[in-house]
């Protein structure tokens, strides 16, 4: 009886036999087609010959297979030798074709930072916007010199050359403005030097906001320390001073006691608003998706501090558009900005003064389209022209004693700038000493269907 194992691999022997018959005609069939116009010519041409009696059947067959021999061997060297054609001419030094050359130039396009491409002069081949951007008069084919005369730079270049990584450089220029730029010198291409090709690429990189950023920061931190650090060392006199001298005198107690509320209370506002202008600013990239209507808030802003005006014998009027003014907008912060302006004209202004809201339609720009205005203005002391500038820096004060006994922290207009910022508004102030104030916010007011 015969082993199935046997027969199992027999089978397995006669179907890869099959398979390998099937590929080889497979072959010979695309190999016929391929060569179909130029065997057909042969066998024509032999088959005449014999019928003439020019050769034999015999020879005509053999001259007909060996034309097929060399049609066959032709095509196998084409094959065989296309891998070598793009050494051979990168070997002899031979320019790139022409869709090498303009493929390199389009990625150059698409890099996201400045960006030009150096020959191995260290002329400028070719460079993208960005960096026509940072330097409008750089032109290809200009030396690199031209674009800068920092040596650091050209040090870089000559360095990056024989370097087997990437060169990195930082450039600070005075003129025409102050400015630092990251730039990084790569080699391209190897140790080889191919004609019609870059031998290194430099990318420029803009950091002045960022250095600027940092700066705020620092002052920022700087400044906080500063404005906490009064009252708590008034504090901890006054502490002092009860558990001391003053620990059984009841009036100095009361007095004493006083005086630490209140500088509590002090640092009390200062951080709420450091929170507050914290929160503005990591929210400012975030477009509001509320809708807001300016006469309703300012009606809301003017019942809501009317006591607080009276008390400084003050009074608060608003003026409303004719119809509903709607804008884009978060309302708890709208509501913030106009409280923050109405608590300084209240704080800065003249005893019974007078401070107006006003809510209205203007046409602003060039050409003029119509937005929406909200408007706080006082007639008290004014402010100084030299300081207009300048009001909206954090803990910045036109006048710094005045603003600390009143209370104040240098950070509110700081925080209408960032929510006026966030709401794609504009915000403008205008002054005269002796007559008073105006803080003005223009946004674009929502038109057709407020909904959507």
């Amino acid at each position: 009886m015969t082993d199935p194992r046997k027969r199992a691999n027999s089978g397995s022997r006669l179907r890869a036999s099959y398979e390998r018959a099937l590929a080889a005609l497979l072959a010979l069939g695309a190999w016929l087609r391929r060569h179909a116009r130029p065997l057909a010519v042969s066998a024509v041409l032999f088959f005449l010959l014999a019928v003439m009696g020019d050769l034999s059947a015999w020879l005509a067959a053999a001259g007909f297979v060996v034309m097929a021999m060399m049609v066959a061997g032709r095509d196998d060297d084409e094959e065989d030798t296309a891998p070598f054609k793009e050494f051979n001419r990168v070997r002899r030094g031979s320019p790139p074709p022409e869709r090498d050359a303009e493929s390199w130039r389009l990625l150059l396009d698409a890099v996201p930072d400045a960006a030009a491409a150096l020959d191995h002069n260290f002329n400028i081949m070719h460079f993208n916007a960005r960096l026509e951007e940072l330097f409008p008069r750089v032109r290809s084919g200009q030396p690199l010199s031209q674009l800068s005369r920092n040596p650091e730079l050209n040090d870089a270049v000559e360095k990056a050359v024989t370097s087997n990584g990437d060169v990195v450089v930082d450039l600070y220029e005075r003129v025409p403005v102050e400015r630092r730029i990251s730039v990084t010198v790569s080699r391209l291409g190897g140790r080889e030097v191919r004609r019609g090709l870059p031998l290194l690429l430099l990318s420029f990189r803009d950091l002045t906001e960022q250095d600027k950023l940092a700066q705020m920061r620092a002052d920022f931190i700087a400044n906080a320390s500063h404005e906490l650090r009064t009252p708590l060392a008034s504090l901890r006199g006054f502490v002092e001073t009860l558990q001391g001298p003053a620990r059984d005198d009841a009036d100095a107690r009361a007095r004493f006691l006083s005086i630490m509320s209140s500088q509590a209370n002090r640092m009390t506002r200062l951080i709420d608003d450091m929170l507050s202008l914290s929160r503005v600013e990591t929210r400012v990239h975030l477009p509001p998706k509320g809708i807001v209507d300016l006469n309703e808030v300012a009606s809301y802003v003017a019942q809501a501090l009317e006591p607080l005006a009276t008390g400084s014998k003050m009074t608060v009027t608003v003026t409303k558009a004719d119809g509903p003014i709607r804008i884009r907008a978060d309302r708890d912060e709208i509501v913030q900005v106009l409280q923050n302006l109405v608590h300084n004209a209240i704080k800065y202004g003249r005893e019974g003064g007078h401070i107006e809201i006003a809510a209205s339609r203007v046409l602003d720009g060039s050409p003029p389209v119509p937005r929406a205005l909200i408007a706080v203005a006082d007639d008290g002391p004014g402010i100084a022209p030299e300081h207009l500038p300048r009001l909206t820096e954090r803990f910045y004060r036109a006048n710094a004693q005045a603003s600390r006994e009143k209370g104040g922290t240098g950070l509110g207009l700081a925080i209408v700038k960032h929510i006026v910022l966030r709401h794609r508004g504009d915000l403008r102030i205008s002054s005269v000493v002796g007559k008073g104030s105006t803080f003005s916010i223009l946004f674009d007011e929502l038109g057709g269907n407020p909904s959507r």
